[in-house]
């Protein structure tokens, strides 16, 4: 009685710690997605603003928010593309490293001009601009550099794939239209007068060799389609005369 005791309380205290893993769980999950929702929701507004900024103002404010709204959206177009393709092409891994580190001067250079947007100061500001430019420039040149090369470099792979599969197509069509190929029609013979030897003439004769024959067997077969004339018989010295037949 003791030991189901035992046995219900373990039970019940594991069912406990597992309500409260998957609660903690679940928390975790959903206060990441409400701040996933509203990180894009602060970036979102912040890019609008940005817009409404570089389009309706004149002068160091608008250059400004300009410089920030190119930084923005050309740094998160290579997130976006590295990200989707590391998952994909693992050698992309390196060139992600890389975007990190762009991705600090990047944060730095926003965080910066974000400040002289409120520097009343403008006429200094106005002096930093070039600068600020140039830097602007050569972040987001590096960063569309890694951008278009991972495009590039998934978009060679598709065409390989894209060209061996045709290939495939094409030899499994063949396979499968297999009765338009040439056969020899029923009940006709093949044509083998490109079989003939050196030897042998149209009409299928034999060479001069061929007909005189090469040995007795030649002689016994010639003399059984032909019969020999007696007339033409040789007689050799050796043979003896026949006898002529008498009468009694």
């Amino acid at each position: 009685m003791e030991a189901m005791i035992l046995i219900l309380g373990l039970l019940v205290v594991a069912f406990v710690a597992l309500g409260i893993y998957v609660s903690v769980k679940v928390i975790g999950a959903a206060s990441r997605g409400v701040d996933r929702t509203i990180t894009q929701a602060r970036r979102a507004v912040e890019d609008t603003t940005l817009r409404a900024k570089s389009y309706g103002q004149m002068g160091v404010v608008g250059e400004l928010a300009q410089l920030r709204l190119s930084l923005r959206m050309s740094m998160r177009a290579t997130q976006e593309a590295l990200q989707t393709g590391v998952a994909e092409d693992a050698s992309l891994s390196e060139s992600l490293g890389l975007f990190q580190r762009l991705s600090v001067h990047g944060r730095e250079l926003d965080d910066e001009l974000k400040r002289l947007e409120r520097e009343p100061d403008k006429r200094t500001v106005a002096s930093l601009l070039p600068g600020l430019k140039k830097r602007t420039e050569e972040i987001t040149r590096s960063a569309e550099s890694l951008r278009w090369a991972a495009r590039d470099r998934a978009r060679q792979f598709a065409d390989d794939d894209l060209a061996a599969l045709n290939v495939q197509i094409d030899v499994e069509a063949g396979a499968l239209r297999h009765w338009t190929t040439e056969e020899p029609v029923a009940g006709q013979q093949p044509d083998r007068s490109d079989e003939r030897g050196p030897e042998q003439d149209p009409a299928g004769a034999t060479g001069p060799a061929q007909r005189q024959g090469n040995g007795p067997e030649d002689e016994g077969i010639a003399q059984a389609i032909t019969a020999a004339d007696p007339r033409q018989r040789t007689t050799y010295p050796w043979q003896k005369t026949a006898r002529p037949e008498t009468t009694n």
